[in-house]
C-alpha cells in the first residue's frame, strides 16, 4: 500500500510541476507575442481557470506527501519526504502572500478596466512564479529521490 501511495503522490506532484513549469516557459512567452488586448484577456482567463483548480491540486499534493511521511515514518527516505512537504508548504505560503493577490486582480481585468501598470503587475507575478516553480521542482526532486 505504501508503494502505491508513493507512486501516486510522485505522479500527482510531478504533473503539477509540469503544468506550473509550462506556464512561464511556454504559455506566457506565447501570450506575450499576442496584441495587448488578447494577451491580457488570455491571462485573465488563465487566472480564473488556474485560480479555480490549482488550490485543490496544491492541497491534494501536500496532503498526499503528509500521508506518505506518516505512513513511511520508519522507512528510508522519510527525511526527503518531510523536506518535500516543507517545500510544498512554502509554495502554498508564497502563493497566498505573493501570487494570489496579483492573480485576483488580473482575473477581473478587461481591456476597458485594466490599470495602466498591468504589464508590470503580470511581470511581478511571473517573477514570483519562477521562484515558486523552483520550489516545487525541488519538492518533486525530493520525492523522486525518496523513491530511490
Amino acid at each position: 500500500m505504501l508503494n502505491a501511495l508513493q507512486v501516486v503522490t510522485t505522479v500527482v506532484v510531478g504533473v503539477m510541476v509540469g503544468v506550473e513549469f509550462s506556464v512561464p516557459f511556454f504559455l506566457n512567452p506565447t501570450l506575450n507575442t499576442l496584441p495587448d488586448d488578447s494577451n491580457q484577456l488570455a491571462r485573465a482567463h488563465g487566472g480564473r481557470r488556474g485560480g479555480a483548480v490549482m488550490p485543490f491540486w496544491y492541497i491534494t499534493s501536500l496532503v498526499l506527501v503528509a500521508v506518505w511521511a506518516i505512513a513511511g515514518w520508519r522507512h528510508s527516505g522519510t527525511g526527503l519526504v518531510v523536506t518535500a512537504g516543507a517545500l510544498l508548504i512554502l509554495s502554498v505560503i508564497m502563493s497566498i502572500l505573493l501570487l494570489v493577490p496579483i492573480n485576483n486582480r488580473v482575473k477581473t481585468w478587461t481591456p476597458e478596466n485594466r490599470p495602466a501598470d498591468w504589464k508590470q503587475q503580470i511581470t511581478r507575478w511571473d517573477r514570483f512564479h519562477y521562484v515558486r516553480v523552483a520550489v516545487i521542482i525541488a519538492a518533486f526532486a525530493c520525492l523522486a529521490a525518496a523513491l530511490a
